[in-house]
């Protein structure tokens, strides 16, 4: 009898192990990588990744097989890892719409790097959390119209920020609402490969677990402030550079069921993906959004 309910328990543990978090790194696969990493971003990051226990890990790219965004490719992804630049007009809008929903729905989430601010994808999951803050903003039942940006480029500083919301009148004369939705870029750019800080500002969030308090990445990209995004829920990691203001180079939201974080290093020519603290903040992300942690 005794053997038979250890079987049992042996079995009942077995099958109550959680299963591998199964993790998508997709990238562009833009030929300007290939000097610094010559499989690519999103092998190098798989690479790393492959190293960490209870992952299930694929890299993927649009020069593969349907874009590397095949139904089953998705369907079978709890994290997806997305790094793209020059190449975001070349994903189809049917596949956006899939990543989306599944993101909205709870049966995956999504990692943004770096240019990806400008990927279909992440607009996208973008403008549904600006309806999601406006539907709890404004008062039921007034009537809204979401503004699309004119143009996806970099804006002034002197623009104003999106998301926003502006109250006016419709034609009828009641109150109307107009959401601008988020323009999903940045204010400037300066690629010169110079040193960053980074600070860690939650480092009590599980994605900031072992990541030291400051750590520097020799050579990057600038980035500068305003971000034209939602109100993020959590701001885990900031970045300088010596005589440049800060960035929020680590940022996360709730959209729908699923999470969403955006994470800044690192330009295709700077050797970002073999620091190991950048490494270990994507790996920390990829577990803590693959399970089902508050």
């Amino acid at each position: 009898m005794y053997k038979f309910i250890l079987a049992v328990a042996l079995c009942l543990g077995t099958a109550l192990q959680a299963a591998p978090v199964r993790v998508l790194v997709w990238d562009e696969q833009n030929p300007a990588q290939t000097n610094t990493y010559p499989h690519f971003i999103a092998s190098q990051i798989a690479s790393y990744l492959k190293t960490l226990p209870d992952l299930s890990v694929t890299s993927a790219g649009l020069g593969d097989t349907n874009q590397g965004l095949a139904d089953d490719s998705l369907t079978n992804c709890d994290v997806l890892v997305w790094w793209s630049h020059v190449k975001n007009k070349q994903v189809p809008e049917e596949k956006v719409k899939e990543i989306v929903e599944r993101i909205k729905d709870g049966k995956m989430s999504a990692i943004f790097l770096h240019s990806a601010l400008t990927s279909r994808p992440f607009i996208e999951v973008m403008n549904e959390r600006t309806r999601e803050d406006a539907a709890k903003t404004l008062p039921a039942g007034i009537k809204t119209e979401f503004v699309l940006p004119k143009a996806y480029k970099d804006p002034l500083p002197t623009d104003p920020i999106t998301p926003r919301i502006e109250m006016t009148n419709a034609a009828d004369g009641s109150p109307l609402a107009r959401v601008f939705l988020p323009i999903c870029e940045i204010t400037a750019w300066h690629e010169t490969g110079v040193p960053s800080h980074v600070t860690t500002v939650l480092p009590e969030h599980p994605i900031a677990h072992g990541v030291p308090a400051e750590f520097d990445n020799a050579q990057t990209e600038i980035y500068v402030e305003p971000f034209h995004v939602p109100k993020p829920d959590a701001v885990l990691f900031e970045e300088t550079w010596d005589n440049s203001p800060m960035f929020r180079s680590g940022m996360l939201w709730t959209v729908g069921k699923g999470k969403v974080f955006y994470f800044r290093p690192e330009h295709e020519t700077f050797p970002g993906y073999f620091n190991p603290n950048i490494l270990k903040i994507i790996g920390n992300a990829v577990e803590w959004m693959g399970g089902n942690n508050p």
